[in-house]
């Protein structure tokens, strides 16, 4: 099923969301990154503040420690800016005018989008320090229909 921007919703109906948790040092900051570089509409403010970004949801929150659900774990930013599990991963259709808007709007690239066998790629920094793949595919993946 394809999801339109319009159909997304952080508490459905039925079924489920996926919905991008980050923990960030200023929600305000991270928010104002997250819409000016990207667009979307803010679901709530505050914190957590939540931001619908094309089909997808991002909740950006304040670190802190254990909880009754999560009674072992702590939420930090990144601790080291070269070492990450995981990454958000954002598929366009025009990488190179991706690449020079969000640039122009103040996005910090590692490197400009660079040639790779089935797609061409880069990748940004939010202001955590967070990394963001953007990819354009070109070749080797069917497009999936309904």
């Amino acid at each position: 099923m394809t999801m339109k921007s319009a159909d997304y919703q952080y508490a459905p109906k039925e079924g489920f969301v996926l919905t991008q948790f980050l923990t960030v040092a200023d929600v305000k900051r991270s928010a104002d990154f997250y819409l000016r570089i990207l667009g979307g509409k803010v679901i709530r403010s505050g914190e957590p503040t939540i931001i619908q970004i094309a089909n997808s949801g991002l909740v950006l929150n304040l670190g802190g420690g254990p909880t009754d659900d999560k009674p072992t774990i702590s939420l930090h930013t990144p601790e080291n800016p070269n070492e990450f599990s995981s990454f958000m991963n954002i598929r366009v259709a025009d990488i190179q005018t991706s690449y020079e808007d969000w640039r122009k709007k103040g996005a910090e690239f590692l490197t400009e989008p660079k040639n790779h066998a089935l797609e061409i790629r880069c990748y940004m920094r939010d202001p955590d320090g967070y990394i963001i793949e953007i990819g354009q595919t070109t070749g080797g993946l069917k497009d999936i229909k309904d």
